[in-house]
C-alpha cells in the first residue's frame, strides 16, 4: 500500500470512527446543492402532490403504493416547507442510512473495518445511491429500510437469547416498514425466513434462543403490525377515510393498480438489461435555474460491471469452500435481482435495480477482502477508478450547470444512454 493511501485510510482503522466519517461524507455529498433544480424532477410529479394531500389529510391519492414513503416526504415538507429542500431532505437521510447499513452488514460478515469501509465508500460512489438520495421518490426509503433490516438480522446472530430476539424483531419491523413504502420489498420477507433456516442449520449457535418457528412467528407478526401501522394517516382523511373493514380490500385495489397493463414508455427496459446498464434514465434534462442541467440515473460502471465479477467470484468461491460470507454476498444480489424476472409488472425501469445495485458493494467488499493477497495493490487501483468515475459523472448526477443542450453527449457513452 502506498504511503498516500495509508494516510487516506488512517481514519478508517477502527469501526466507529470509520462509520461516522463515512456517514458525514455521505450526508455532505448527498445534501450539496440539494435544492437544484427548483422544480419537480421525474416521479416527484407524483409523490410530492401525494405528500401534499397527506399533509392536508384530504383523501386517498396515488393509491398504487403504500403510504409510508409519501408520509416521509410530507414530514420533510412539514419541517422545511413545501419547497425543494422539504421535498428531498429526508431522502438524503435515507441515502446516508443505506451507507451505514452496508458498512454494518460487511463488518458483521468479515469483522474487518477495512472491508466495511470499502463497502461504504463504494456505496457512496455508486451513482444510483447518490441520485436516489437527492430526489423525492419512494425507492430510497424502501432501500434504506431493507438494508437496515438485513443489518439488524445479521446483528441478531450474535449476543444472548434476549438480544437475538429483539434484534431479529427490529429487523422484522424494518422489513414491514419497507413493504409499507413499496411492495418491491415483499420478497425480502421470504428471503429472511429462508436465510434463517439455512444459516441456523449450518451453525445452530446463530440466533441463540430462536427456533425456526419462533423466528418466523416474530417475522410475520412484527412485519405485519409495522406494515398496518403505516396506513394510520388514512384513517383521518377528510374524504373516504380508511376503516379496519376496508384495510384488506384496499390491498386488493393496490394490487390491481400495481399489475395493470401500462402503455409503452420511452425509458422502459427489460430486467435482464439492468446489470449491464442497458437503459439508464434521464430524470431531468432542461434549462433550469439559469443553466442547462441534467440528472442522469445510471450506475457507476466500475461498481456495476466490477460488481458482477465480484458476485461470480463469491458464488464460485462458496461452491468450492462453503464460506458463509461468500455465499451470503452472492445470494443478496442474486435474490434481489432474479425476483424481477417473475414480479408481475407490465413495464420495467432501470431504477427497479436500485437494491441489487446496492448489494454489489457488499459483494465487491467481501471479494476484495477474501482475495486481497492475490489482488496485491490492484484493489486500491480499482477504488481510485471508481472514485474517479464518480467525480467525472458528478455534474450530470446532481443537476450541475452544463455547457449547452448537447452537453449530455460527453457522458452518454452508448446510444441507449441518450
Amino acid at each position: 500500500m502506498t504511503m498516500a493511501m495509508r494516510r487516506l485510510l488512517a481514519p478508517f482503522s477502527r469501526p466507529a470512527p470509520a462509520l461516522f466519517a463515512l456517514l458525514a461524507i455521505a450526508q455532505a455529498i448527498f445534501s450539496w446543492r440539494l435544492t437544484t433544480p427548483h422544480t419537480l424532477v421525474f416521479d416527484e410529479v407524483h409523490y410530492v402532490p401525494a405528500a401534499r394531500m397527506l399533509l392536508a389529510l384530504s383523501g386517498p391519492v396515488n393509491i398504487e403504493h403504500p403510504l409510508l414513503g409519501k408520509t416521509l416526504i410530507a414530514a420533510g415538507m412539514l419541517v422545511f416547507g413545501d419547497n425543494p429542500l422539504g421535498w428531498r431532505a429526508l431522502s438524503t437521510l435515507a441515502g446516508t442510512a443505506i451507507v451505514g447499513g452496508v458498512f454494518a452488514i460487511v463488518w458483521l460478515m468479515t469483522r474487518r473495518t477495512r472491508a466495511a469501509a470499502v463497502a461504504g465508500l463504494l456505496t457512496i460512489v455508486n451513482f444510483v445511491v447518490l441520485v436516489q438520495a437527492r430526489i423525492a421518490m419512494l425507492d430510497g426509503f424502501m432501500a434504506a429500510f431493507v438494508v437496515l433490516a438485513v443489518a439488524a438480522m445479521a446483528w441478531a446472530m450474535r449476543g444472548d437469547a434476549g438480544q437475538s430476539r429483539w434484534r431479529w424483531t427490529l429487523g422484522a419491523v424494518l422489513l414491514g416498514l419497507a413493504v409499507g413504502t413499496k411492495w418491491a420489498a415483499v420478497p425480502y420477507l421470504g428471503y429472511a425466513a429462508i436465510g434463517f433456516v439455512l444459516l441456523k442449520r449450518g451453525d445452530p449457535s446463530r440466533w441463540p434462543g430462536l427456533r425456526w418457528w419462533s423466528a418466523w412467528g416474530l417475522l410475520g407478526l412484527a412485519a405485519s403490525l409495522a406494515y398496518a401501522a403505516t396506513f394510520a394517516p388514512a384513517f383521518f382523511y377528510a374524504s373516504e377515510p380508511m376503516t379496519l373493514a376496508r384495510l384488506i380490500p384496499f390491498q386488493l385495489d393496490m394490487y390491481a393498480r400495481q399489475t395493470q397493463i401500462l402503455p409503452p414508455h420511452a425509458y422502459q427496459s427489460a430486467w435482464w438489461s439492468w446489470p449491464v446498464i442497458g437503459r439508464p434514465i434521464w430524470y431531468f434534462y432542461e434549462v433550469a435555474d439559469g443553466a442547462q442541467r441534467g440528472v442522469f440515473l445510471l450506475g457507476n460502471p466500475a461498481v456495476m460491471w466490477g460488481g458482477l465479477v465480484a458476485v461470480a467470484a463469491c458464488a464460485l468461491g462458496w461452491l468450492r469452500t462453503r464460506e458463509v460470507r461468500l455465499g451470503v454476498a452472492a445470494a443478496l444480489w442474486i435474490g434481489g435481482f432474479a425476483i424481477w424476472a417473475i414480479i408481475p409488472k407490465s413495464l420495467g425501469f432501470y431504477y427497479y435495480y436500485f437494491l441489487p445495485a446496492i448489494w454489489l458493494s457488499v459483494a465487491l467488499a467481501v471479494a476484495i477482502d477474501r482475495w486481497r493477497g492475490w489482488l496485491r495493490d490492484w484493489d486500491e487501483v480499482y477504488l481510485v477508478a471508481a472514485i474517479s468515475l464518480f467525480v467525472y459523472f458528478y455534474p450530470i448526477l446532481t443537476a450541475g450547470a452544463l455547457g449547452g443542450p448537447r452537453a449530455f453527449l460527453r457522458w452518454a457513452w452508448f446510444v441507449d444512454w441518450r
